[in-house]
């Protein structure tokens, strides 16, 4: 099925028809091969952090710093641009943000300062901010109305992107150092090829519809008070801040945790920080279904609070256990990431670029905090203390149980 093919020669009517016939899987399986570049490229910045450290002299405080300055940005901007996006389709942002990426990785690869690396991580987190909303929002126009599926599926691109990084720095930025990054600008520049595609799609889609396209817009939501909506989504944030303060422990300073600990080699700590990310990749490509079949809240229950047993064991396991209990907390932690990003789009469906920047803004923003954080507690104490700090975070997960089921609410208003 092409692109092209989902536009009948009919009148509106008939477009919107064919609108409504399922999910346009190839458009969703594009989006998660751009996902799978935009996150191999922005992983580049956390997977090359002991070379810069090595190379500037960095403590644990400043590394912490360079991933805030790319997560900050991205936090920061992605609410305000998915408002924005909201009122104002924009379908040619998604090849713009991949050109600040460009810049970002261009400059990473040839800083030559402290500083200079921090502008090139915010402007690799500014194509993030511009990225993940407008993505999202394409992921619902093909979605058919299978949210939690299509979610996954995008997101999931995004996870093994991620998971790449690791391997990338082992076997290309560990041997050709620092300007080994410059290489990686060929990929942004094929990912924007991509998406300038995705775009003229988007454009057309748009056109059908025939109005300023809000994804979501004419479906039911939940009548749900302003105040009952707030209280809702500040849950869903606590999940989400949960989730964001423990990977950003283990995605910022676990490679540092298993040289240090078990005196591994920079490539093999890569290694295991690879299959880490792989297992966060499957829990959210396999998240997205169970919560379509039985129910998001309970997705995010499980997610969150049934991590808490493996994170309390994690600083206690030797090697071996170590690998494996990242492994499982990743699988279990990750499951809910789309689970928690279609369940607030369900609460206001025709916010859907303004929820995602927000959550997703959130989850970055709350990232690139604990990493400052946790880099401060580690040069003040051990790292062996900061993953005993972090392991009590799923606890907040038993805040799940104020979530309402959406489906139930919807029966109860109708």
């Amino acid at each position: 099925m092409s692109a092209n093919a989902e536009v009948p020669m009919g009148g509106a009517a008939a477009d919107r028809a064919k609108i409504a016939t399922g999910p346009i899987y190839l458009i969703l399986w594009t989006m998660c091969g751009a996902h799978f570049l935009n996150d191999m490229l922005q992983s580049l910045i956390s997977a090359i952090f002991p070379i810069l450290k090595d190379s500037y002299h960095l403590d644990f405080t400043q590394i912490g710093i360079l991933a805030l300055a790319f997560q900050i940005t991205a936090s920061l901007f992605q609410p305000a641009i998915g408002m924005y996006t909201d009122k104002h389709p924009t379908p040619w942002a998604l090849a713009v943000g991949m050109g600040s990426t460009l810049i970002g990785l261009l400059l990473l690869g040839t800083a030559g300062s402290y500083y200079a690396l921090m502008f090139a991580a915010a402007m690799v987190g500014t194509g993030s901010a511009i990225f993940h909303p407008e993505g999202s929002r394409v992921v619902r126009m093909a979605s058919g109305g299978k949210l939690g599926t299509a979610q996954s599926i995008f997101q999931v691109g995004g996870n093994f992107g991620q998971a790449s990084g690791p391997l990338l720095a082992a076997f290309v930025i560990v041997p050709l150092g620092q300007h080994g990054v410059v290489w990686f600008a060929l990929v942004a520049i094929l990912a924007m090829v991509v998406l300038m595609w995705i775009g003229r799609w988007y454009a057309e889609r748009v056109r059908i519809e025939g109005k300023r396209a809000r994804a979501g817009a004419g479906e039911g939501a939940p009548d749900l008070t302003r105040g009952r909506v707030i209280f809702i989504i500040s849950i869903l944030l606590l999940m989400m801040f949960s989730k964001s303060f423990y990977t950003s422990s283990l995605s910022t300073f676990y490679t540092f945790y298993l040289m240090g600990k078990f005196n591994v080699t920079l490539q093999e700590s890569q290694l295991y920080l690879f299959l880490y990310m792989a297992s966060v990749a499957a829990g959210v490509y396999f998240g997205g279904p169970l919560g379509d079949r039985f129910g998001r809240k309970y997705i995010i229950w499980f997610s969150i609070l049934g991590a808490l047993p493996f994170t309390l064991a994690l600083p206690y396991a030797n090697l071996f256990w170590s690998a494996a209990l990242t492994v499982i907390i990743g699988f279990i932690m990750s499951s809910s990431l789309s689970q928690i990003v279609v369940y607030a789009m369900e609460l206001s469906p025709k916010r859907t670029g303004m929820l995602t920047g927000l959550f997703l803004g959130f989850a970055f923003g709350m990232s690139g905090l604990a990493a400052v954080a946790l880099g401060r507690l580690a040069d003040a104490t051990s790292l062996d203390l900061v993953y005993k700090v972090c392991s009590y975070t799923p606890a907040i997960g038993i805040l799940c149980w104020f979530l309402p089921e959406l489906a139930q609410i919807r029966k109860v208003t109708r």
